[in-house]
Parts: structure tokens; C-alpha cells; sequence
């Protein structure tokens, strides 16, 4: 029906147009469809609360790794109070929502006859994405996969989200040889990954290459150091000893060896070879080096005179570059990146039962999505559609095979048990080891491993209503700060001891002075939490204790992080 303007007042006109000056131009326009998941948020607060029965705990490591039970937008709630801005790389395989029921909306899986199929996977992608973006480091990457039936809406909704500038690339990952039969199309083969930066700092990193792998001939100098030896004599554009004006180059000058005495001269001497930048077709050519600096670089060994059979003597230098490594190509073939082959048979193999996970991720697919971006090896990686738990085990494997410290974060429902029969149950043997399907014995994993679930509280806003969110804050506090261990829990305060530092919990005021006296004790450092009903500042209670690094008062810090995401 037409808008009756004729009828509206001048306020009501200029938000109309107001209205309309807000609304996109161009890009993915959708009718945004409600979630209950979603709405619950505006009236109760997702915590998390450990489920200490499942916990794994390692004497020869440090990290803690997570796996949260739940809807993973509330998950995700969380996880903006707890992991803002400190996730390095999140991987995110969503339902493909290829019209098979393969997702639920509202309780409701969807099929292809759902008139609103593809607006309500936008509205609950648009959500999620929203909130990953928050958690990413400046330079942090995501990765999430999709295949042809919602390619288009995922691509646009990420450029819209993250920016077309971020865009770092799009990979076809062949993860089905065999093919995905169809009614009336192709036969699916492959898949895609889409990657984005938060910002222009994001980007892909290079994959280091083995030296001896390239096709040209490096070598080892005394020290180890990797070169590639290179003709002294300049070739291509600017390399003519011609100048403009018809005269020669500066650079165009002889060299003379001593072949017996490994001597280099700019002089002519008794027994020494005249050697000019002439190249095989007697173009004369510059040298890459002046005059001045030629003694010192062959004194030092950079410059080396040495002979070739086809040309007689020659001056090389040794060329330290082409060893950053190359940029990660957007086609993969590996056959281990195959879903079929390694995905369906690992997941089996490692729960001991067949056909427990459909279309499980092959690990290799998804540590070669890792290494394309993290360039540290103590990175923390969140999947918050974990599913089968693919990704821990790809974390596991990449620290066992270089050494490194990196962590996970894994969100999923319990669906189904999916979440503790499935994700929990894989990832504990794989950290426990296992013997694969090839029947080769894989090894411990030294690592932690914490679960949680997602709890409820009301919203309220009087005095008790914080105090019962403070109480039940702990665990996020804990997540936050990575200190897992309780020291002394009572009703006045709780200590948590910590891999970077120690972690005080106050919720009685006059437990302080009893605090500041354990500090004083002690050659830790210390976040300090305080109840507090009005955000009020402790700073000077603690301003004489120089391990004293943090004081924040809470709830308040929490009950505005839970509501900027509404």
C-alpha cells in the first residue's frame, strides 16, 4: 500500500527521509527474520559455568583450551566480555543450508519449499558474523566455508561486514573427488573458503619453502645461511653500460682475479684475469656493485669470483632473497583435504563408532586454512561452529608438529548430544591419543582442555540482581584473565592463580585490607576484581602496591558488554 504523505506532519516526514537516507543503495538487502536465541538476551544474561567432570588437566602445560556448550550466539556474547579483540584466527563452517533440513531456525528445520530459506540463513549469519568480527585481533583473519547455494549471499554479507578491501581471497577446495550427485546440475567436486581481515593490517602469510625444494640452486655458506649464487653482472632494464649520452656507465669497469691467490684487484697484476660485465652475446653490461664498496664485499665473502665451464670466469654475489616463501594458492587438490576420504573415516576411527558425524572437515583442509594465516605459533583459534570439533584436533596436530603454543575455543549446541557424545568425546581422545585409521599410534597431547555451558540469569537492575551476577561471574572472570585455579574461595573473596598473573576477586569490601596484606606477601602480580553496585574507582585503595596491575570494578563492565551486542 502507498504511504498517504499528504496526511503525515513535518516530524514524521523528516524521519521518513531520514529513514531513507540510512538505507543501503546497493549490496545485500534482506527482511531481517527474529531469532529466538537472540531475543532471549534482552531479558536473561548468558554466563558460563563450568562442567568440571569434564575437564582435562595436563602437569607439563599451560594452555587451556575451551570447548562451550550452547547456542553459539550466546557463546559468542560471552566471549565479547571475555575475548575481545584476542582472537588471532576464527574458522567457521556454517549449515550450507542446502534446503535438506541440514539447520534449524526457531526449533524449525528448513527445507527448500521455506519461502524465507535464504533471509532467515542471512539474518542468522549477519548475527554471528557481527560478533566474530569484535572478537578478532586488528590483524586477525576469518575463514568461513560455504558451497554454491549460499556462496553468493555469504560474499556479499562478509564484504558488507568486513569490507570489500579485506577481502583477502576466496579458495576451491576440492573436499569430494568423487562428486555430489545432483537432479539437473554439475556434479559438486569442491567447496569454498572465504577469507577476511578485520582490518587492512589482516593478511595471508607466506608458506616457507625448503631451500633445497627450489628449482634454483641454493647453497650454504660456513655460517648455514641459505644463498643463491648470482651473477655480479646487472641484465634486463637500466643493465646497458651505455648511458644516454653514448658514454659508459661508472659501473661498467674491470675486475681483475688471481685464480691461484683468490685475489681481486682493481689494478692489472702479474697472473690476473681481466673479467668484464659482458655478457654471452658481448653486450656490455654494468656490474651490480660500485667500485668502492667491491673490496670490502668480497673481503667479507658476499662477492666470490668462480669459474664456469661455458663462459670461463665469473663474478657472482650471494643472493640472500626468494626464501620468504610463497603465498598460499587458491586451488586445493590435496587428496587429504577430501571430507569422504579423511574426514567421515578420522571422525569414525576416533569415536569408535561409524556414521556419528555427517560431512565432518578433513583436519588437513583445516590446518592448511591455519597456516595460511596465523604467522605466530601461540595464536588462539575460535571455531564457533564446531561440529564434530575437526578444529581442536587440527590445533593439536600443528603444535605437536612445530612446537607451538596455540590454543582453541569451540562453540557448539548439544543437539543431538552432539556436543558431549561427539565434539567433547573426539577431542578428549585425541588429546588422550589414539590410533588412527591407517593403524599408526598418535600420540598424547601435553594440553588442557575446560568445558563449559551456558547458563541463565534474569536482567534486573536492583542490588541483589548484581550481586547474583557478580557471584556467578567467577567463571568469565577466570576465561578472561586465563587463570583457571582456585586458590581460596569463601564468601568474602576468591583468588585464582593464573599463567600470567594472579587474579583477586572481591565481593565484600571489607575484606580489603585482609587482600592487600596477601599482595603485600606476595612476589606475584595481580588483577583485582571489586563488587560494586556503581562502577566505583578502587585505584587508591591499592595505589601504594606496585604488583597490583589491574583494578576493575564489575558487574557493570559485564552487563555493558552483554548489552552491546543486542
Amino acid at each position: 500500500m502507498a504511504k498517504d504523505y499528504e496526511s503525515w506532519t513535518k516530524e514524521e516526514l523528516v524521519e521518513e527521509i531520514e529513514e531513507l537516507r540510512r538505507k543501503k543503495r546497493f549490496g545485500l538487502v534482506w527482511e531481517d527474520k527474529e531469532e529466538e536465541d537472540v531475543t532471549r538476551l534482552k531479558f536473561d544474561l548468558p554466563i558460563l559455568i563450568e562442567d568440571l567432570s569434564k575437564q582435562i588437566n595436563s602437569k607439563n602445560s599451560l594452555r587451556n583450551n575451551m570447548i562451550l556448550e550452547g547456542d553459539n550466539y550466546q557463546a559468542l556474547s560471552a566471549l565479547n566480555y571475555t575475548h575481545q579483540n584476542s582472537i588471532d584466527f576464527i574458522y567457521a563452517d556454517p549449515p550450507y543450508n542446502t534446503g535438506s533440513k541440514d539447520w534449524r531456525y526457531n526449533n524449525n528445520y528448513i527445507d527448500s519449499e521455506d519461502p524465507y530459506r535464504h533471509t532467515k540463513w542471512i539474518s542468522f549469519m549477519s548475527r554471528r558474523l557481527r560478533l566474530a568480527k569484535e572478537l578478532l585481533k586488528e590483524d586477525g583473519v576469518i575463514c568461513v566455508t560455504i558451497d554454491d547455494y549460499e556462496l553468493p549471499r555469504l560474499w556479499l554479507l562478509m564484504e558488507q561486514i568486513f569490507g570489500e578491501a579485506n577481502h583477502l581471497g576466496t579458495v576451491v577446495i576440492r573436499n569430494n573427488p568423487k562428486g555430489r550427485m545432483t537432479k539437473r546440475k554439475f556434479s559438486l567436486t569442491h567447496e569454498y573458503a572465504l577469507f577476511f581481515g578485520k582490518t587492512s593490517d589482516s593478511k595471508i602469510k607466506r608458506i616457507p619453502q625448503n631451500p633445497e625444494d627450489k628449482s634454483h640452486n641454493y647453497e650454504k655458506d660456513e655460517n648455514g645461511e641459505w644463498f643463491l649464487p648470482t651473477n655480479l653482472r646487472k641484465q634486463g632494464v637500466d643493465s646497458s653500460a651505455k648511458t644516454k649520452d653514448g658514454k659508459l656507465h661508472q659501473r661498467y669497469f674491470p675486475i681483475y682475479y688471481h685464480p691461484k691467490k683468490n685475489l681481486i684487484s682493481l689494478e692489472r697484476g702479474k697472473d690476473f684475469v681481466e673479467l668484464l660485465p659482458v655478457d654471452t652475446k658481448g653486450l656490455k653490461r654494468r656490474w651490480k656493485t660500485s667500485k668502492e664498496d667491491l673490496a670490502e664485499k668480497f673481503n667479507s665473502g658476499e662477492i666470490f669470483v668462480k669459474e664456469n665451464k661455458k663462459t670461463g670466469w665469473q663474478v657472482y654475489y650471494k643472493f640472500r632473497g626468494g626464501l620468504e616463501g610463497r603465498l598460499p594458492l587458491s586451488i586445493w587438490t590435496n587428496s587429504e583435504f577430501s571430507a569422504s576420504d579423511y574426514g567421515t573415516k578420522i571422525v569414525d576411527t576416533i569415536l569408535g563408532e561409524r556414521e556419528q558425524f555427517q560431512y565432518p572437515k578433513a583436519p588437513e583442509a583445516v590446518k592448511e586454512c591455519i597456516n595460511s594465516v596465523i604467522n605466530k605459533k601461540d595464536g588462539i583459534v575460535l571455531d564457533f561452529f564446531a561440529g564434530s570439533g575437526t578444529t581442536a584436533q587440527a590445533v593439536l596436530e600443528l603444535n605437536e608438529e612445530d612446537g607451538g603454543n596455540r590454543r582453541f575455543i569451540l562453540c557448539t549446541n548439544n543437539d543431538n548430544n552432539i556436543a558431549e557424545d561427539i565434539c567433547y568425546k573426539r577431542v578428549k581422545n585425541v588429546i588422550r591419543g589414539y590410533n588412527d585409521f591407517q593403524g599408526k599410534k598418535r600420540k598424547k597431547h601435553e594440553t588442557n582442555l575446560k568445558y563449559y555451558k551456558i547458563n541463565f540469569l534474569k536482567r534486573g537492575n536492583t542490588d541483589s540482581d548484581k550481586l547474583l551476577l557478580a557471584k556467578n561471574s567467577i567463571d568469565l572472570i577466570q576465561i578472561k584473565e586465563d587463570a583457571h585455579q582456585k586458590d581460596i574461595s569463601n564468601d568474602a573473596f576468591t583468588i585464582l592463580k593464573g599463567n600470567k598473573n594472579d587474579v583477586i576477586i572481591i565481593f565484600e569490601i571489607l575484606s580489603i585490607d585482609k587482600i592487600k596484606e596477601i599482595i603485600k606477601k606476595s612476589k606475584k602480580e595481580f588483577s583485582v576484581y571489586v563488587f560494586s553496585l556503581c562502577e566505583e574507582d578502587f585505584t587508591d585503595y591499592f595505589c601504594e602496591l606496585k604488583n597490583v596491575k589491574k583494578i576493575t570494578s564489575f558487574p557493570e563492565p559485564i552487563i555493558r558488554s552483554f548489552e552491546s551486542v543486542l
